[in-house]
Order: C-alpha cells, then structure tokens, then sequence
C-alpha cells in the first residue's frame, strides 16, 4: 500500500511559477514510475507528466512541454512538478499518482494503482 500527499498548491498570477510535491509513504517508492495529472473544472482528469522509476525518463501533456518539469528523488521518497510560465488555462486540481507499470503507460493514462487527494491550482490573469 502507497499512500500519497500533495502539497505547493495555491493562487498564482500568470506568467508566475509554482513547485508541487508529492509524498509517498512506504519503503517502495523506487519501485514505481510516478505521473501527475490535473483536473479543471468541468473537465475530465487528463495527463501532465510523468517519471520512470530512476527518474531518466519524462513524458509531458503537450499543452505543458518547455513549461513544466517532473522529477523525484527516490531517498525522500518524493516527487515533484515544477511550473513555470503558469497559464490561467493550468487552473486545476493536480493529483499525484504511482504505478507498477512503465513512465509510458502513465503517459497514455493507463495502469495507475494510487493517487494522492490533489492540490489545487489557480492561476488568475
């Protein structure tokens, strides 16, 4: 079992950066690749990054590429979103999750085994 917690959301102004984290709890982390998602309002749950399970491989939503950087760090059992050039479109609720299969599934919205609560994100113009 993987329990997870998000953290660094909040109001932003466009343009302006914010940090996301995601705790994992559990001596496995190393074991799985790690992807964030977003939700806004009104819309379906969809793809933003992901990481495999070494943190050698990224894949990004392309509505986020050159904008946000995924990473981790498997001894603090973390991982982390790095948003920058924040756009009033990236308003959402970001949810952390981790899974048994490959950064790729993650990237095509497959095979998630844990999520985290989210956090959410408001970028105002």
């Amino acid at each position: 079992q993987v329990q997870l917690v998000e953290s660094g959301g909040g109001l932003v102004q466009a343009g302006g950066s914010l940090r996301l984290s995601c705790a994992a709890s559990g001596r496995t982390f190393s074991s799985y690749s790690m992807g964030w998602f977003r939700q806004a309002p009104g819309k379906e749950r969809e793809f933003v990054a992901a990481i495999s399970r070494p943190g050698l491989i990224t894949y990004y939503a392309d509505s986020v590429k050159g904008r946000f950087t995924i990473s981790r760090d498997n001894a603090k059992n973390s991982v982390y979103l790095q948003m920058n050039s924040l756009k009033p479109e990236d308003t959402a609720v970001y949810y952390c999750a981790a899974a048994t299969v490959g950064a790729v599934d993650i990237s095509r919205g497959s095979g998630m085994d844990y999520w985290g609560k989210g956090t959410l994100v408001t970028v105002s113009s």
